[in-house]
């Protein structure tokens, strides 16, 4: 595939269509890794971290309550 550099306001950018953004699973306003190796450039997705709500549903929607540990009487001037 061969992309063109052009003027973006004060930078430069190359342009990716909607296509190749699908079928490499990038969204817009996602962000990219950029690395340069042997005068190539290479664009790799980020970990993408998870919301709360996307964590919940990995535990069937279960965040807690959970059971109260036990820490042990006081060693110290500790107030519980």
């Amino acid at each position: 595939m061969i992309v063109q550099v052009k003027s973006w306001g004060n930078g430069q950018g190359v342009r990716f269509s909607k296509e190749l953004l699908d079928t490499i699973g990038v969204h817009i306003d996602e962000f990219l890794d950029l690395q340069v190796k042997d005068g190539r450039i290479i664009l790799s997705k980020t970990f993408k971290h998870k919301t709360l709500e996307e964590r919940a549903a990995e535990f069937k929607g279960q965040v807690g309550p959970y059971e109260e540990y036990s820490w042990g009487d006081a060693q110290g001037r500790e107030e519980w």
